[in-house]
């Protein structure tokens, strides 16, 4: 199976200035923003929605969560390195199933869909969801079945056919059931063949387990490949830099005079 490269990830600053590579320590937080790099995360309303906040943050990259029906206008305003859409309760077969603003695929920057994330992306984008045949609740072994910068040398284990396995935390009924245009399958289990799917072009990519659960063993470096590697996010977003921050506003603030703390 071939791998997909991993180039150095760059973004354009969010003023438009020149790139910078990820991890990039240049500068000290009074002279750059370090909200610059930002991840959005949009709740479907599943329960795990605050721990991607906590992984992404652990990460040393500022987000925010926002509910699904944030206006296409406050999407584009937001200024995103990356969009994560969260699981949730809902059925994608619905016709009142909630689904992500219009504008998240039109902003250029890369989508991360997890569980119904991943649903609602491949429903949005033409590709079709069913209800599941067998229903997955718990632990479950993906094994990576196709080339995605996402999944690319990720393993717990590997089968007798060398390809990758993966401990992870499953928890849907629906499964995608046709990949959207422009998509590969990268990932299956034994009950359903498209368990992640990745349109590597456009950097869309939607995985049906929870990484952010600490039962998918390798979770933390699938969200750290996605939101630093992809998505070409700094790590600004540490204590020393928002403290750093901090007390460079209280000083524009207070100017020469003097204040007690």
């Amino acid at each position: 199976m071939a791998s997909v490269p991993r180039p150095a990830a760059t973004a354009p600053s969010a003023a438009g200035g020149s790139a910078t590579p990820a991890g990039s320590a240049a500068g000290t937080a009074a002279q750059r923003d370090i909200h610059a790099h930002r991840i959005l995360i949009l709740d479907f309303g599943a329960q795990y929605t605050q721990l991607i906040a906590r992984r992404v943050r652990e990460l040393g990259v500022y987000c925010e969560i926002h509910p699904w029906d944030m206006s296409d206008a406050e999407v584009r305003a937001f200024g995103a390195r990356g969009v994560i859409l969260s699981g949730g309760p809902e059925t994608v077969t619905t016709a009142s199933a909630p689904g992500a603003p219009a504008a998240v695929y039109e902003l250029g920057v890369p989508v991360l869909g997890i569980c119904y994330g991943m649903q609602t992306m491949a429903q949005q984008l033409g590709g079709r969801v069913a209800p599941g045949t067998e229903r997955e609740f718990g632990y479950a072994e993906v094994t990576v079945t196709g080339a995605s910068r996402l999944l690319d040398e990720l393993a717990d284990r590997r089968n007798p056919a060398g390809r990758a396995v993966l401990d992870v935390w499953m928890s849907h009924g629906d499964r995608v059931d046709a990949l959207p245009p422009g998509f590969s399958a990268t990932a299956a289990t034994g009950a359903i063949p498209l368990a992640a799917m990745s349109d590597e072009r456009r950097r869309f990519y939607g995985v049906q387990f929870h990484p952010e659960v600490t039962h998918t063993t390798q979770g933390t470096k699938l969200l750290e490949r996605f939101v630093r590697e992809i998505c070409g996010a700094d790590a600004l977003w540490s204590v020393g830099n928002i403290i750093e921050d901090a007390l460079a506003r209280l000083r524009a603030q207070v100017g020469g005079g003097k204040v007690l703390l």
